[in-house]
C-alpha cells in the first residue's frame, strides 16, 4: 500500500507532463494521454528502484523507456483509436506506422525524452524520500 501510495505523486506529475509535451508537439491533447503518460512515467521511473541492485546504464534505461513508451501507445492506441474510435492520434501517414499508432521516429523522440524522464522522476523520488523522512 505503501509503494502505491508513493507512485501517486509521479504518476499525476508524469501524466502532466506528458500532456504538456503534446501541447507543445501538436497544439492540444486528450485526457487518454494523461493516463498513458502516468503510466510511463511510473514504469520508468520503477528502473530507478534497480539502484539498489546495480541499474543499468542510462542508454540502456533509456532504450528500454523508449520500448515501454512505445509499446504503451501501441496497446493505448489500440483501445482508444481503433476499438473505441476516438482518433486521439494517427499515425498512418508517418512512413514505418504500425497500424497507424506508432512509428520509429517517435521511438527515436522517445528514447531521448525517456532520459529527461528518468532523471526528473529520480529527482522526484528524492523529494518525496526527503519530505518522507522530515514527516519521522
Amino acid at each position: 500500500m505503501r509503494k502505491t501510495l508513493y507512485h501517486i505523486p509521479i504518476f499525476m506529475i508524469g501524466g502532466l507532463l506528458y500532456m504538456l509535451v503534446e501541447i507543445l508537439w501538436r497544439g492540444y491533447t486528450h485526457w487518454s494521454m494523461g493516463v498513458l503518460g502516468g503510466v510511463c512515467f511510473v514504469t520508468i521511473g520503477m528502473f530507478d528502484e534497480w539502484r539498489v541492485y546495480n541499474p543499468p546504464p542510462l542508454i540502456v534505461q533509456m532504450l528500454i523507456g523508449a520500448l515501454v513508451i512505445t509499446a504503451s501507445e501501441l496497446v493505448i492506441g489500440l483501445i482508444v483509436n481503433v476499438w473505441l474510435g476516438w482518433n486521439v492520434w494517427d499515425y498512418s501517414a508517418v512512413p514505418g506506422n504500425v497500424l497507424g499508432q506508432i512509428c520509429p521516429q517517435f521511438t527515436v523522440a522517445w528514447f531521448f525524452l525517456s532520459g529527461v524522464a528518468i532523471w526528473a522522476e529520480n529527482r522526484l523520488h528524492d523529494i518525496i524520500d526527503w519530505a518522507q523522512s522530515r514527516r519521522r
